[in-house]
């Protein structure tokens, strides 16, 4: 995941500042001698890391902090809120045209990710409402049309195409079609080259001037490093680029280029890739991210990943179980496909304010595949066992632990949590009704 060598080493420079009472101008300095080093290592352009040491030093040194309560909380604001400065300030959203389709210009290098991201990108606009149409502008990649129009049916997009046409033809001619078949939004899958240069630009520029498209956005994988800030630095110079999606920060990279591109090109990252699903392209919060950079969580992107997750006629339903005591196995089982909607644990441990700055999620032994294992239990009992446990004597739980290829052991350990669970909810039940995600501090078997 981007941005996790950086967050751990930032963390541990801040646990010894935490650690003093009093800070010293000396303490200070080689704290962000240290933060100066992670930075560099998670490939930050060099000119920006010395800006923002300058920033932060500046700031860090005076008087007030040093002299104040809690001068190393202080010290980790002033980092804090530099870094949600050096990445934008504020989330910068989609922008839509007065007059119908609004038009949107997808470009990148070949291999950025451009024609999954558009996918996405059409896939979210629809559950807002519009009526989107992809372009498949990219006529020289083989099979890129093909490939447009799996993700476009994955996600029921329709997707417009005139096979290996004039691109910018194709793209006069999308607009057209959009307005006659009354979608009101429009994304142009561009084709890309392994490397800059001056015939992709020229096409690029041509598709420009055509349809006028309302942004332009530069899809840059974030596994490129430093060399994505190149990239889009170039883009902007002989495009013109209104914003940034940055694809791939779940794999193996060090995060630099999010917290460069915004400072070297001025342009704002507006999304980020985070996995194949539809719901992993994120708007970008550079508040959130550097909350989650400095290990203090990050509340809000998990409460809209629980409510993107939960159906709220479910959550009513199984409220009214909880406080009447009728929750059973299949409410259970219901309740963790749920959680596992929201992504990885560890992800999810992550976002919980204190938990990243004093814990190293990858260290815990947080086994996701441990759901499959309960799932594949509840799944092998009869609707009957399913409903009242209590009958569930020897040979049944032999049936089920032989049924779902997971040991005796392992039934008796989750019917035990289980039975402790409905004890803490019988507990609760008298202290008022709440609406809660989870199972407070019930301690689930994975």
């Amino acid at each position: 995941m981007a941005f996790e060598n950086l967050s751990g080493k930032l963390q541990e420079v801040f646990s010894n500042l935490r650690g003093k009472g009093r800070l010293t101008e000396k303490d200070v300095k080689a704290a962000l001698r240290e933060v100066k080093l992670a930075l560099l290592e998670a490939d930050v352009n060099f000119k920006i890391v010395k800006d923002f040491i300058n920033k932060v030093s500046e700031k860090a040194v005076g008087e007030e902090v040093l002299t104040g309560l809690n001068p190393g909380q202080q010290v980790i604001k002033i980092v804090n809120d530099e870094l949600v400065e050096l990445m934008g300030s504020t989330q910068s959203k989609l922008t839509f045209s007065s007059k119908s389709p609004t038009v949107y210009m997808m470009a990148g290098l070949q291999g950025a990710g451009k024609t999954t991201t558009a996918g996405k990108l059409a896939g979210q606009l629809r559950k807002q409402g519009k009526r989107p149409l992809l372009v498949a502008g990219d006529v020289y990649r083989p099979a890129a049309v093909k490939q447009l129009q799996v993700v476009g049916s994955t996600y029921n997009i329709p997707v417009f195409e005139m096979g290996q046409g004039d691109p910018v033809e194709i793209s006069e001619r999308s607009i057209d079609y959009a307005k006659e078949n009354g979608h009101d939004i429009v994304i142009i899958d561009t084709a890309g080259r392994l490397h800059i240069n001056e015939e992709l630009m020229e096409e690029l520029v041509n598709i420009k001037n055509a349809v006028r498209p309302q942004e332009i956005l530069l899809v840059i994988d974030a596994m490129t490093g430093q060399d994505a800030v190149n990239v889009a630095q170039t883009f902007n110079e002989k495009l013109g680029v209104d914003g940034i999606i940055l694809t791939k920060t779940d794999g193996d990279t060090r995060g630099g280029a999010a917290l460069s591109v915004r400072a070297v090109t001025g342009k704002p990252i507006k999304y980020v890739g985070m996995g194949e699903k539809l719901e992993d392209l994120e708007p970008f919060y550079p508040e959130r991210m550097a909350s989650r950079i400095l290990g203090m969580g990050d509340v809000l992107s998990l409460i809209e990943k629980a409510q993107q997750a939960y159906d709220e006629e479910q959550a009513k339903e199984l409220e009214k179980k909880m406080r009447t005591q009728e929750f059973d196995l299949d409410d259970f089982l219901t309740q963790l496909q749920q959680i596992k909607k929201m992504g990885p644990l560890k992800d999810i441990m992550k976002m919980l304010p204190g938990v990243g700055g004093k814990i190293n999620i990858d260290d815990l032994n947080i086994d996701d595949n441990a759901t499959k294992h309960i799932e594949a239990i509840i799944q092998s009992m009869t609707k009957q066992e399913r409903q009242n446990p209590d009958i569930l004597n020897g040979s049944r739980k032999r049936r089920i632990a032989k049924g779902c290829g997971r040991s005796i052991q392992e039934v008796n350990k989750l019917l035990k949590q289980f039975d402790e669970m409905k004890k803490m909810m019988k507990m609760m039940s008298g202290m008022g009704r709440g609406k809660g995600f989870g199972f407070g501090k019930m301690k689930f078997p994975f």
